[in-house]
């Protein structure tokens, strides 16, 4: 005999009928959606150490991203089916289109759509636009024009939930079938109602959906061959009426013939319930697994414990909650529930209980008890025998042995890079990032050194994906990290492609890979003559050449590319300021700026001495840009290389009647970039300054007036007050004491001998 079970997904009232069912009907097999590929590894179910949420993952080994996962809660009704036949010792099978095939009629469908749209552009094209289908060709194929879009079609469940007089299709299932004691004959009630909504629905023409269930009626039909007495059949809700009604072996036979095939593996890996939510992007997510957990647990609670629980998370939070505010809560969705003809409080009048009692209608801390207890980060394991990846293996020992445990949650660690736990924990992380495992985000850490990094990190049961994939580079995490970056620096054309690469692969300390990429810089920086790619990577190498005191790398290596680039940098630079527009100028002067601390960084001698001639050849250039003449002056002058009436002299000849105004400006502008504080303590440069502008008539002073403002207008608030003061104390800004003339020469005598004293002077 054959019974058909149709349910909900991680439904906890399904899994409790299921439960129910199999302990009444005894089967000697079990038949449960899912991939058949997956059979092999269903005898890790009962394991120990495996605890849910945990999902199956099916994957292409040549192709990785081409994957699937089929999740399952401890309150999935396929979960407890497969329980049940491991528990008692009988036949578990999955009955479901197998991956093999799935995975290779999408790829044929993907390349088909890309085809049709591709002409269907041609035909576009040749109908002088006349836009009749598809707007543009996209690599996804999605962008469809708004009138061939097919009407909004419901949910199967909402229409029940309608006629139901529900809104909501999750709450009319949960009311109905979740929270319900007494279910005698469910499945048969269900399989109907699935039955008459598959008749009165517009039939929608799925392939997949055919093939489908053409395969499990095929599973089915083989449990039968095999002589099994009592079959028990776990699925969908949906998919109950086709196996019931099954059509010729025949015609499923025929639809099944000839499916193209790729290879596939299947593993176990932990999950996590905000995966499980429709809010994740989950076809069969639920709104609460938090909250289905719970009612799986305690089916005939009142919501007495439920409060209990968020009374418990708010005191946890600082926040008073006391026992008479449980009470009251209970009570208000007891009310709540029997005003709307409910048979008990849901999560809807608790939730609105809590709000108005607990929170006193404050929803922020709604949105904690969202996170915490609705949806609940839980996180499931699985055992460390299980068969995997050896780069998978490798990540997570030393997750164990470095204390990183993979969590749900958000969690923060600050890492001391003088410890070697810490540095060991960093590089490992580092390592991660580099093979695109986006595990942890790191972020600068307030106060003085180099030795501290802060990292947040949360797992994704989706890095399983890139773990497998990554995996064809190596077996370990240094050496996957390694051989990558060694393949992504031999592809890289572009220098600061390969300068970003080495500044993350320091921290990684990975040797081989760091002398590859600088094998690689030292080529493309020989083989470039733009010189500002060379100076806007020079910065970031000065930078990556820091780590070499923490991290105990060898920092001459990335030393000696550095010198030979500022080497390049310094014969090509001057002629690179000559003849070029206000934007390059403006954006020579930042990597100027960004150039000149990292020669301060460095505090080589040599390279100093290049960057100063350099500096000088660039002030002293008649062709020079404006602005950068005038910055070259003021870096010479902050090095204390021109100073007095040597830099007087300077300004004078910038500032004379015979340049014109706006380049006059221009220069000023370069001189005084970043601060101007220059000119409060340089009386004489002020005196320039000043008489530049008093001696320009209106109209120049009007065409340059834009340049002095935005000049101005980056000093400080401090600053711009104290010119305003110099500017009314006087056109030179300079204090002239007064001579007093109408002293007392007899009352002065009289201190003298006070003052002397006073010194240590005596008579």
């Amino acid at each position: 005999m054959v019974h058909i079970l149709g349910i909900r997904h991680h439904g906890p009232g399904s899994a409790r009928n299921v439960k129910a069912f199999l302990e009444s009907v005894q089967p000697d097999i079990v038949l449960v959606e899912g991939p058949p590929e997956a059979d092999d590894i269903l005898q890790w179910a009962t394991h120990k150490e495996l605890k849910q949420p945990v999902a199956i993952l099916c994957y292409q080994p040549d192709n990785p991203q081409q994957s699937s996962f089929y999740p399952f809660a401890e309150f999935s009704p396929e979960w407890q089916a497969i329980l049940y036949a491991k528990q008692k010792n009988i036949h578990v099978r999955f009955m479901d289109l197998p991956a093999t095939h799935a995975f290779a009629i999408k790829e044929e469908d993907k390349k088909k759509t890309v085809e049709d749209i591709g002409e269907e552009t041609a035909t576009e094209s040749k109908d002088n636009g006349n836009i009749s289908g598809l707007q543009n060709a996209g690599a996804d194929a999605e962008i469809i024009a708004a009138d061939l879009l097919p009407p909004v079609q419901l949910d199967p469940i909402a229409h029940l939930a309608k006629s139901a007089g529900y809104d909501d299709g999750e709450k009319w299932w949960e009311h109905t079938f979740e929270h319900r004691q007494n279910n005698e004959a469910v499945f048969e009630a269900v399989n109907e109602a699935m039955q008459t909504l598959r008749e009165l629905l517009p039939e929608k023409e799925n392939r997949m959906e055919q093939l489908r269930e053409a395969h499990m009626r095929k599973t089915i039909r083989q449990a039968e061959k095999e002589l099994f007495q009592n079959i028990v059949v776990i699925c969908g809700a949906w998919h109950a009426p086709a196996l019931i009604n099954m059509p010729k072996a025949k015609e499923d036979t025929d639809l099944l013939k000839g499916l193209p095939k790729v290879k596939v593996e299947c593993t176990w890996v932990p999950w996590t319930y905000n995966r499980l939510t429709f809010y994740s992007g989950y076809g069969a997510g639920i709104a609460s697994p938090g909250w289905y957990e719970h009612i799986w647990h305690y089916p005939n609670d009142d919501g007495t414990r439920w409060m209990a629980k968020v009374a418990q998370l708010f005191r946890n939070k600082q926040m008073d909650t006391s026992v008479a505010h449980v009470i009251e809560a209970v009570r208000l969705a007891e009310s709540l529930a029997s005003l709307r003809h409910l048979s008990k409080a849901g999560l809807e009048e608790l939730n609105e209980a809590t709000l108005s009692v607990l929170c006193n209608g404050e929803p922020v801390m709604m949105n904690l008890l969202h996170n915490e207890l609705i949806v609940s980060d839980k996180i499931g394991e699985v055992p460390t025998d299980i068969p995997k990846p050896p780069l998978q293996l490798d990540i997570e020992k030393l997750q164990k042995k470095l204390r990183l445990p993979p969590t749900a949650d958000w969690k923060d660690y600050i890492l001391d890079l003088r410890k070697e736990n810490d540095l060991e924990r960093s590089a490992f992380l580092h390592r991660l990032q580099l093979l695109g495992i986006k595990w942890g985000h790191r972020s600068d850490v307030s106060g003085k050194g180099t030795f501290k990094e802060q990292w947040r990190l949360q797992w994704d049961p989706a890095f399983s994906i890139d773990i497998i994939e990554k995996g064809t580079f190596g077996n370990t995490a240094e050496e996957a990290a390694t051989k990558y970056v060694i393949d992504a620096a031999t592809k890289a054309k572009a220098l600061t492609d390969v300068c970003a690469l080495l500044e993350n692969t320091i921290p990684a300390e990975l040797p081989l890979a760091t002398e590859s990429l600088i094998h690689q810089i030292n080529n493309l920086a020989a083989a470039s003559g733009d010189v500002i790619q060379l100076i806007t990577v020079i910065p970031n190498l000065v930078t990556v050449s820091r780590y070499g005191n923490v991290r105990k790398t060898d920092a001459d290596l990335v030393l000696g590319i550095i010198d030979s680039m500022i080497t390049r940098v310094c014969i090509s630079l001057p002629a690179a300021c000559v003849a070029i527009d206000e934007d390059t100028a403006d954006n020579l002067v930042q990597l100027f700026l960004k150039m000149n601390d990292a020669v301060n960084i460095l505090q080589h001698t040599e390279i100093t001495l290049q960057w100063q001639q350099t500096l000088q050849v660039i002030a002293a250039s008649k062709n020079t840009a404006a602005v950068i003449g005038g910055y070259a002056t003021r870096l010479l002058a902050d090095h204390k290389l021109i100073a007095g009436d040597e830099l007087i002299k300077a300004f004078y000849y910038a500032m004379s009647t015979a340049s014109a105004p706006a380049i006059a400006a221009a220069w000023l502008e370069g001189f005084l970039k970043g601060s101007g504080t220059i000119l409060l303590i340089d009386n004489d440069l002020w005196s320039v300054v000043n008489n530049w502008v008093d001696q320009l008539d209106e109209t120049v002073f009007t065409q340059v007036l834009p340049l002095l403002r935005r000049c101005f207008s980056n000093f400080s608030k401090p600053e711009r007050r104290k010119l305003g003061e110099k500017v009314k104390s006087g056109s030179s800004g300079i204090t002239v004491q007064k001579t007093v003339t109408n002293l007392d020469n007899e009352r002065a005598k009289q201190g003298i001998d006070v003052v002397m004293k006073i010194l240590g002077y005596k008579k």
